[in-house]
């Protein structure tokens, strides 16, 4: 079936079905590869269960809903999010538990949640002020809904979140105050502890997050009989993971891992995290695998060692890392394996265009495909309404819608 011309086409959209993403699709075009996306899925999921902790994958990675269901029927306790437009997005979807690890901040965004908890969704927002613990319950109250919330536990010089004891002890007064609130546990997020022993402070604060609510349960604050507690991202999941993973935890708690990236893993800033990991844990079974590149044409060939690209900011990210090349698909070569490229390197990126400097002797032609892969996936992500999942021929299985 061919494109209809009074249709809008979404870019790396195929122009038929079946497609094969170098003959019928226009590039550049955002692909994720079937095989390692399902390796992905289970080796979290089993990771998180063997430690005794639930799985709430971070949902801002992809805005996919397709990659949600599938995180899901793979086995995870919800999906968290970071915003009440992506919560309400992701509930018309179909997703019916949301951590929302962020403030719920402004009228318009509490109505939109407020909307969502009555037509059935269960919803979880964290807190860290007194004045948005006021604003929350005034507002929820108005609306007869009770809201789920539960304290953040920052670090000195991180993001948001009660810096010391005293601060969770006045918010969690503050939250007892407000009959429309309901204190179900604690949460935080490592990813901003840098410098120094690393490792030993990320386990500090995994110990910190089990104490405070410990405390908070003894006190008889918290309104969940399993209350939660919640933290990991996608670079020391597996120190969190240790914190949680106790006898009294998995007996008397909801321990929830929200690590994100892993669902396409990529091929350096994580990948390099996934290394970490396996030396920490050198009995730990598998690995990550990168599952997302982005695929384009060689453009131009404007002077020895420089290849430019039909790529650019708007298609791929770019920070911490400029795109990897990875393989390169000869124009025209049908039956012939594609070529390793991963020694070349991307020297400039611009909106539109990708200086790829070029060995000498390399044999690249106008026309031919690269496929770069990424060092952080969420940044290519957002630059895509639709994304192809694909199998290893390169034949489209599934056009992926996503909703930033």
């Amino acid at each position: 079936m061919s494109h209809s011309a009074s249709a809008p086409l979404e870019k790396g959209v195929p122009l038929t079905q079946p497609a094969n993403l170098l003959h019928d699709v226009p590039l550049p075009a955002a692909a994720i590869f079937e095989t390692p996306l399902a390796h992905n899925l289970a080796w979290m999921q089993r990771f998180a269960d063997d430690h005794g902790a639930k799985l709430a994958p971070h949902g801002k990675t992809t805005m996919a809903p397709a990659l949600f269901k599938r995180q899901l029927e793979a086995g995870a306790w919800g999906i968290t999010l970071a915003t009440a437009v992506q919560t309400a997005a992701a509930h018309a979807h179909g997703i019916e538990r949301v951590l929302m690890v962020n403030q719920l901040v402004g009228r318009p965004n509490m109505a939109l949640i407020a909307d969502a908890i009555e037509a059935g969704l269960e919803y979880f927002c964290v807190v860290d002020g007194v004045d948005n613990v006021r604003e929350l319950g005034a507002f929820f109250s108005e609306r007869g809904l009770t809201l789920n919330v539960l304290v953040e536990l920052g670090i000195e010089g991180g993001r948001c979140g009660c810096r010391d004891a005293e601060q969770v002890e006045a918010l969690v007064a503050e939250i007892a105050a407000q009959p429309a609130l309901a204190l179900m546990g604690i949460e935080g997020y490592e990813g901003m502890i840098a410098g120094g022993d690393e490792v030993a402070a990320v386990r500090a604060y995994g110990e910190r997050l089990v104490e405070t609510v410990r405390r908070l349960r003894a006190s008889g604050v918290l309104k969940r009989e399993a209350p939660i507690v919640t933290a990991s991202g996608s670079k020391w999941f597996d120190l969190i993971a240790e914190a949680f993973d106790t006898a009294e935890l998995r007996e008397h708690y909801t321990p929830v891992l929200r690590p994100g990236c892993y669902v396409v893993h990529d091929h350096k800033l994580y990948a390099g995290a996934m290394a970490e990991v396996k030396a920490r844990h050198p009995q730990l079974p598998g690995e990550l695998q990168p599952a997302l590149e982005v695929f384009a044409h060689v453009q131009s060939l404007p002077e020895p060692g420089l290849a430019i690209v039909a790529l650019g900011k708007r298609d791929i990210g770019h920070e911490p890392d400029l795109p990897l090349p990875q393989r390169l698909y000869p124009q025209g070569a049908e039956h012939t394996a594609p070529i390793d490229i991963g020694d070349w390197r991307t020297t400039h990126i611009m909106d539109q265009h990708t200086f790829l400097a070029v060995p000498e002797g390399a044999q690249v032609a106008v026309g031919d495909v690269i496929a770069f892969g990424t060092s952080h996936p969420c940044l290519t992500f957002d630059k895509w309404r639709r994304m192809l999942l694909v199998d290893e021929r390169l034949a489209v299985r599934e056009v992926m819608e996503t909703c930033f």
